[in-house]
């Protein structure tokens, strides 16, 4: 069973950054497709960035946030600058078996969650 811990959160300002880890253990990491997900307070989950071999982001992050792995440590990373108010969210780390995917469904194994904060 596929364990995923999520670090990094915090209380930033409008046009600062944040990094965001995601350490995974329990299974073969190389095996999965890892996305970040985030969920702000009345709203639905939504799709922010997923990495495989290549990498997919949503519009509304794309330019902004970075996703990148790395395999030798099973851990998945979201480098996220230029933040804004409408960030704000808690954050979740994901993995799938079926690569490619960008709905919550696909995703079988979640973890906790991280709170990010950006104040205007």
């Amino acid at each position: 069973q596929v364990q995923l811990v999520e670090s990094g959160g915090g209380l930033v300002q409008a046009g600062g950054s944040l990094r965001l880890s995601c350490a995974a253990s329990g299974g073969t990491f190389s095996n999965l497709y890892m996305g970040w997900f985030r969920q702000a307070p009345g709203k639905e989950r939504e799709f922010g960035a997923a990495i495989g071999g290549s990498t997919k982001y949503a519009d509304s992050v794309k330019g902004r946030f970075t996703i990148s792995r790395d395999n030798a440590k099973n851990t998945v990373y979201l480098q996220m600058n230029s933040l804004k108010p409408e960030d704000t969210a808690v954050y979740y780390c994901a993995g799938s078996t079926i690569w490619g995917s960008s709905t919550a469904i696909s995703y079988r194994y979640w973890g906790q969650g991280t709170q990010v904060t950006v104040s205007s």
